[in-house]
């Protein structure tokens, strides 16, 4: 049986030509970019003809760009960076994000708290969007950052950053966005947007594992989270990953054109599985959103039992769900959204990569038509099995 991949939000596929780069690079420059000599000095022109790519992909200037270890800790060093500077230099900070941030945000303000700093989360719209009245009504004169994704993981709502940026600033905060989900995906211009600091990451647009970046706007400054040797101006230690630096700013230089065509396929998708498949709901912004995501509730059929029945029948799609203490959890972006636990546990996020085709959709829609017939049928008379169990009657 084939195996085909509709989870690009959580990992995408290496595409061949960063691979191609990231093999030549780790053969062919053996130096560290710290090192004076020959083989050193090699390895750091790669490392910033990496940064100046990624720089003009993003519209900044390349000092502006941190290299990182991936999304996580950029939104780390971002967060911690400038709420632990504020603790540290005015003895108290407050950092607004939103209800539906990625856990690698949410946690890192849970963290804070702990530490001293105050937290506010905002609600969000029944698409998932951030009103900047909200933020405007937040801020006060002690908040250090506002922290609000450009685009949401599961549901792949956009959010209006460039407003949210502007209403931040005007209130004395700098603004930061997690841009894992857009960068290499959708053209990003970190200027027009106006925010001050921005996270990327490879993993998510056909780079490799382990590597990201985190723009600093020229002027702000943060606290370091890694301490070591005084490497990307003593902004974050440890040696760089300078052929991780040149996989991504491929994967991120030709990004946009490779996944410009997952629009087309998402809606072929969901036009295949709404004329098809009763009781269903489409989850999120149905116009402000990523090209290659929907989130979709099917009524009555546990999103886990879907996932395992789908995969079943050779398609990798994602429930959106986490494991917490033994018991599957509902999505905290669905439940903020206002869907009820049991709509939230029944959904299923698709999300589309270059790599897929018109003909893996329609094997997909047959399959997610198969699956729904086979759950509703079995579910009723095995009330109290497990999803496992459910999926594989």
């Amino acid at each position: 049986m084939s195996h085909y991949y509709f989870d690009h939000n959580a990992t995408s596929p290496v595409a061949p030509e960063v691979l191609q780069c990231l093999l030549e690079t780790m053969a062919e420059v053996p130096g560290n970019a710290s090192s004076i000599h020959y083989y050193g000095q090699a390895a750091k022109r790669k490392l910033e003809g990496a940064r100046r790519i990624l720089a003009e992909s993003i519209h900044c200037d390349p000092r502006e760009l941190v290299f990182t270890s991936g999304g996580t800790e950029s939104d780390n060093l971002a967060i911690f960076g400038i709420a632990r500077k504020a603790l540290r230099e005015k003895g108290r900070a407050h950092v607004i994000t939103s209800a539906i941030e990625h856990p690698a945000v949410l946690n890192a303000c849970t963290q804070l708290e702990r530490e001293g700093a105050q937290v506010t989360v905002l609600p969000v719209d029944r698409n998932g969007r951030v009103e900047p009245v909200d933020v405007r009504n937040a801020l006060r004169p002690d908040t250090c950052l506002v922290t609000i994704h450009h685009a949401n993981n599961e549901i792949g709502t956009v959010e209006p950053v460039a407003k949210l940026a502007k209403t931040a600033r005007e209130g004395g905060a700098l603004f930061h966005t997690d841009a894992v989900q857009t960068v290499g995906r959708i053209p990003v211009d970190a200027k027009a947007l106006g925010v001050d600091l921005m996270s990327i990451g490879g993993h998510k647009c056909g780079g490799p594992k382990g590597v990201g970046a985190l723009y600093i706007r020229k002027g702000v400054e943060l606290d370091p989270v890694l301490f070591g040797g005084h490497h990307e101006r003593d902004r974050r230690a440890g040696t760089e990953n300078f052929p991780g630096a040149m996989a991504l700013a491929t994967a991120i230089a030709g990004g946009p054109d490779r996944w410009q065509h997952t629009a087309e396929l998402r809606d072929r998708l969901e036009r295949g599985i709404l004329t098809r498949v009763p009781g269903i709901r489409l989850n999120g912004d149905p116009t402000n959103r990523i090209p290659n995501t929907a989130n979709i509730a099917f009524e009555g059929i546990g999103g886990e039992a879907m996932v395992i029945s789908l995969d079943l029948r050779g398609y990798a799609v994602s429930s959106g769900s986490a494991c917490s203490s033994g018991a599957v959890e509902p999505s905290h972006v669905l439940l903020a959204l206002g869907l009820d636990r049991d709509a939230a546990r029944s959904s299923v996020r698709f999300s589309l990569g270059p790599g897929n085709t018109a003909e893996q959709v329609d094997g997909l829609i047959e399959a997610v038509v198969a699956s729904v017939a086979h759950l509703r049928r079995v579910s009723p008379i095995m009330e109290n099995r497990t999803e496992l169990e459910l999926a594989h009657a």
